[in-house]
């Protein structure tokens, strides 16, 4: 019984896989362009987030910031300078892990809620340092923001530049696994266990975690970049507040301390936010519920959620499995033999 279950599981696996690597085949363009390409950009500047929470124990709101940083100083450079996608993009996010630095220069110094509100301060003056710009194109934006010419037009033939994204984020995903298991990361996992005890044998437990912010701000530019180029503009809104909560609300749902999260909470939060106007005028307080109630029942999330379930319903079968394997119990003797 459970070979069985685990075939159906691989199969389940499979067949989402293979939904994924089809799926401009398999759906309409609509589906590729407004549910698919927004699922990853925003799945990839929440792994930079999911990252840094569960091997840094850094809890960043700054990543919209960091994403505006690129995807603002890609969208000036390519459209207003007239410089090339590809070197505008490359200086975007070069900017945007330069300013990472920084921003974690500022902020590694504190934990806990003081980490939180810095970084929440400091997403807060880049997005009214970029509303304040003109160059930047203030709340109206810079329309025009398309790809290179190899990834195609992203609103009229997505299936490209779907697939560039898609192989992106997957690189991005093994990147930061095998990070995580060299000997920075699991430095960093020490820093983010025992800082005192880290320092105590000779660690830097405040440059580990500012390279750690760096890294994850280069992944929040390379999503801010993706975002502009799928969606042919960006502006200062593009780095509100509202979408600081939202990329937070992705990595919660989705799961914070499990990098795969990122992209299913960034799913669930694409679907919500399309969809749930349609029944509902107030489905933004649904989200917030849904939030609410993944924080308090799965801290895990989603993914959380399903690794539970699965770990529960091996051990019933395994458990179920034993005495069938043991056979029959013996028959009791007869009365008087």
């Amino acid at each position: 019984m459970i070979g069985s279950y685990l075939l159906a599981r691989r199969a389940v696996l499979v067949a989402a896989a293979i939904a994924v690597a089809l799926l401009p085949v398999l759906f309409s363009t609509y589906v590729t362009s407004a549910i698919a390409l927004p699922t990853l950009w925003v799945g990839l500047c929440a792994a930079s987030l999911t990252f840094l929470a569960s091997y840094g124990g850094m809890v960043s709101l700054a990543q919209t910031g960091l994403f505006g940083v690129a995807g603002l100083l890609t969208a000036t450079l390519s459209v207003e300078a007239g410089l090339d996608p590809w070197l505008a993009a490359l200086i975007g996010v070069l900017a945007a892990t330069g300013v990472g630095l920084l921003f974690g220069a500022l902020a590694s110094s504190s934990t806990g809620t003081y980490f939180l509100m810095i970084t929440l301060a400091l997403a807060e003056i880049s997005y009214y340092l970029f509303s304040a710009v003109p160059a930047f194109g203030l709340h109206e934006g810079i329309n025009g923001v398309f790809p290179p010419r190899v990834l195609g037009d992203p609103v009229l033939h997505p299936t490209t530049i779907y697939y560039f994204i898609l192989a992106l984020c997957a690189a991005v995903y093994l990147f930061l696994r095998y990070l995580v298991r060299t000997p920075f990361g699991i430095a960093l996992q020490g820093v983010r266990d025992d800082p005192l005890r880290m320092t105590a044998l000779g660690y830097n437990v405040r440059m580990h975690r500012t390279i750690a912010f760096a890294i994850g701000a280069a992944i929040a530019g390379v999503a801010g970049v993706l975002s502009a180029w799928t969606n042919t503009r960006i502006s200062a809104d593009s780095i509100s507040l509202n979408v600081t909560i939202s990329v937070l609300e992705a990595a919660v749902i989705g799961g914070l301390f499990r990098l795969e999260g990122a992209w299913v909470g960034a799913f669930a939060l694409t679907i919500l936010s399309i969809y749930g106007p349609a029944f509902s005028d107030r489905y933004a307080t649904g989200i917030g519920a849904i939030f609410l109630a993944i924080v308090l029942l799965s801290p895990g999330g989603l993914v959380g959620l399903a690794a539970a379930v699965d770990g529960r319903l091996r051990g019933l079968l395994a458990s179920r499995a034993v005495p069938d394997a043991m056979g029959p119990s013996p028959s009791p003797p007869a009365a008087g033999g």
